[in-house]
């Protein structure tokens, strides 16, 4: 029998006793991360299901078909001016058309303001970055200042969709809550279970589901409000644009608190925002406001801002684990083609809207020197996607190698000390 046919059969045979009157050519559904550079789909798993039992067959009849040419398509949805992916899906990866470009021949960095900038970093950023149409943000995660920030036009605007990158906000969240630590088996289904650190690893979105209806709604805002969703980021940098998360639960019809918790949907989050929130758990618990020095003069002059304490240093660590696994052999592996002298710590993320495919990868490099974190955003067609975005950003870190910018610094910069930071925020 055609592979085709199988999967049709399974799912009517399986669906049709709970009443279902759903085709298995478009099971609502959300994909686990896609890598196209492989030729291959990961394992997907259904949304929306009226019951643990009817989700339980679904997932059991897609494994058993092998899903071949599983692929994420999009529904616009969302207000205006918002970059919002809607996710279904389709056996065939030609159903879902891309027409955005992946590349660009102007120059991404006309009219940025580069004189604050380390030039050491600016370099290496621009050069990985090469004419991908994206944009890089390089953060010092001690005291919030941004060394670079390449596409300063797309850097600053409203954002996107953060796909699977929300993931990283979702697992402080249930570990602050004490529902999990990175050991903890979450049951997805039967005798299916997985850790923190593996989902992490391998960008689980039934994990992160289960967790997010876990949590509920309004714990699940809560944290992300805390860690800097839904607020700006910088600190008086002049065009930067707010990111929004929403007030209200998405309705179960669109998935619900599950799908916000896998793929971000309904979010809008900016590359700075996502920047201090990794820059947080690289330095131990302090959400700063990023500023962006626009001269030598304001290099000097230049004084932390803490926006609030996070309560998170106790569950550092075990988020760290699936971090580093996903660079190791998950998701951004692919990172590791370019760069493997020091542990990277760092998330994907891969989803698309009307047509635009985005890839998130943020991460932080921790050498005995001191962390710098990184985050890559690309926006286009079937070549952009997440671990392309980690592929970028260990070139990015080889450039730096290559320079000896991972080397001792020959005095501490005194603006930086803990009791040189101005508090601006509420501590939690």
């Amino acid at each position: 029998m055609k592979l085709n046919t199988l999967i049709k059969s399974l799912l009517t045979s399986l669906l049709m006793p709970l009443g279902a009157a759903m085709s298995p050519v478009c099971v609502a559904a959300t994909v686990h991360h896609v890598h196209h550079h492989a030729g291959q789909a990961t394992a997907l798993h259904a949304v929306s299901a009226h019951s643990a039992h009817a989700s339980t067959l679904q997932r059991r009849a897609v494994h058993a078909a092998g899903y071949a040419g599983a692929h994420t398509v999009v529904h616009s949805s969302g207000r205006a001016g918002m970059r919002r992916a809607s996710l279904a899906y389709r056996r065939r990866r030609s159903f879902e058309r891309f027409t955005g470009s992946s590349f660009v021949d102007a120059d991404l960095t006309t009219g940025d303001v580069t004189a604050g900038e380390d030039p050491v970093v600016r370099a290496a950023a621009v050069e990985a970055l090469g004419n991908m149409n994206g944009t890089v943000v390089a953060i010092d995660p001690k005291n919030g200042r941004i060394l670079a920030m390449v596409n300063q036009k797309l850097a600053l605007s409203g954002g996107a969709e953060p796909c699977s990158t929300i993931k990283v906000s979702v697992a402080l969240a249930a570990l602050q809550e004490g529902i999990i630590t990175k050991d903890t088996p979450v049951n997805l289904g039967g005798s299916y279970h997985m850790t923190l650190t593996e989902a992490l690893a391998h960008s689980n979105n039934l994990y992160f589901e289960t967790l997010g209806r876990t949590l509920g709604f309004e714990r699940v805002r809560h944290y992300a409000n805390q860690f800097g969703l839904g607020e700006l980021a910088g600190y008086n940098i002049p065009g930067e644009t707010l990111g929004t998360y929403p007030d209200e639960v998405l309705p179960e019809a669109q998935g619900g608190v599950g799908r916000m918790c896998s793929f971000g949907e309904g979010v809008s989050m900016t590359p700075l925002q996502l920047g201090a929130l990794v820059s947080s758990i690289a330095n131990g618990g302090t959400l700063y406001y990023l500023q962006h020095p626009t001269t030598p003069q304001e290099v000097l002059d230049y004084h932390p801002k803490i926006k609030r304490t996070l309560d998170i240093s106790k569950v550092i660590p075990e988020i760290q684990d699936g971090m580093h696994a996903a660079t190791l052999y998950g998701t951004a592996r692919s990172l590791r083609a370019n760069f493997n002298e020091f542990p990277v710590m760092g998330k994907t993320g891969t989803c698309s809207n009307n047509g635009t495919r985005f890839g998130w990868f943020a991460s932080y490099a921790d050498t005995q020197y001191g962390r710098i974190v990184t985050v890559f955003f690309l926006e286009g067609g079937r070549p952009t996607f997440g671990p392309r975005a980690a592929e970028l950003t260990g070139v990015f870190y080889r450039n730096l190698w290559d320079h000896s910018y991972f080397v001792e610094k020959s005095a501490p910069d005194q603006s930086t000390a803990p009791g040189n930071a101005t508090v601006l925020g509420v501590s939690q």
